[in-house]
């Protein structure tokens, strides 16, 4: 009789609890504006329609640039944002994905748009022996461990005759007029940023993701729960190596050219930590606003100060005072506050 009654009461508790997550779930679901990436992704597919009536160039590469950040920012926020291991020398995997998607298209002319996620996964797989073996430490040993990986990188593509070394290579430019020529690439861009968006939303909702972030939180009591916490760090590794790798490999051509102190600079590396950190680190939409900012930032200081250290002064502090009052990100700390606007909330 008593085990009846036990078991009756462990099923009711199981009943409420689940009850509960569901209407966690309505609730959630009530406050998620799905509908602003996807409408934001139409307009931004029909925005070069303004070429029709006018040249806007100009707007079509700002555009195209933000998306490339958008892309890599929200790649590295798998490694950085969920599992919390920041890193310093993704612009590795932006260079290996430039670097060989940019090769093929010298030697066999195949456009990187089309080897773009084969480039994505050469990166992916040097991402994956790379994290096995700076994976091994955390925290400030594995930051360190990072920019030595960028420092052996340069050292090696800047002494490597067959891509061309320091001098980089030249790639062949298509056909298009120059109203039309960055359409191939700006489609390319928005495309690749749309689906890492999406990948990060859908690893972040799934066991994968749900173990990547009980590693951030803590990583002892994450292995003792049973999770491969070595596994899963290697794994999204290679996954934030991944996107970075495709973006570089378009970025490259759009470019028409490769040299080792473009793709492999720590700046790059640098943005995309902070684009994740103003915007929200370990959110959906942080990278994504952050990248946003960051690039409008910049240009709004190269625009009224010049092209000097100035701007670059400007932009800092106006990202310190933004940490001070947004200590976790732009997305984060209003969404702790509950005051994230529906049309930020893509969690």
């Amino acid at each position: 009789m008593n085990v009846t009654l036990q078991q009756s009461s462990a099923n009711s508790v199981l009943e409420a609890r689940r009850a509960h997550n569901e209407k966690l779930a309505r609730r959630a679901d009530q406050t998620r504006a799905t509908w602003f990436p996807l409408a934001l992704l139409v307009v931004l597919l029909a925005l070069p329609l303004l070429q029709f009536v006018g040249n806007y160039n100009y707007v079509l590469h700002l555009v195209l640039f933000t998306a490339s950040y958008v892309a890599m920012a929200s790649g590295w926020n798998i490694l950085g944002g969920f599992a919390g291991y920041v890193s310093l020398g993704h612009s590795v995997f932006f260079g290996v994905g430039g670097y060989f998607a940019g090769m093929l298209l010298a030697r066999y002319g195949i456009s990187t748009i089309i080897t773009a996620p084969l480039a994505g996964l050469v990166a992916a797989v040097l991402g994956y022996m790379v994290g096995l073996i700076t994976l091994k430490v955390r925290g400030p040993s594995f930051i360190i461990s990072s920019i030595a990986l960028l420092m052996i990188a340069r050292i090696l593509f800047d002494n490597w005759e067959f891509i061309g070394g320091a001098n980089g290579l030249t790639l062949p430019t298509n056909d298009l007029p120059v109203q039309w020529a960055k359409l191939p690439y700006y489609y390319a861009m928005i495309v690749i940023a749309a689906f890492t968006v999406w990948a990060t939303y859908r690893i972040k909702h799934s066991k994968f993701g749900l173990g990547l972030r009980a590693i951030s939180k803590d990583e002892i009591k994450a292995e003792s729960a049973g999770i491969d916490t070595r596994f899963y760090k290697v794994m999204a590794f290679a996954l934030s190596a991944f996107f970075v790798g495709m973006t570089g490999a378009v970025w490259g051509e759009y470019l028409t050219y490769l040299r080792p102190n473009i793709f492999l600079l720590i700046l790059v590396s640098a943005n995309l930590v902070l684009m994740s950190i103003l915007g929200g680190k370990g959110t959906i939409a942080g990278p994504v606003v952050g990248a946003i900012l960051i690039v409008a930032l910049n240009e709004l200081f190269v625009a009224t100060m010049g092209a000097s250290e100035v701007n670059i002064l400007g932009t800092g502090l106006v990202m310190a005072v933004g940490l001070i009052f947004f200590p976790l990100g732009l997305v984060g700390t209003l969404a702790k506050k509950g005051k994230l606007p529906r049309v930020l909330n893509w969690d």
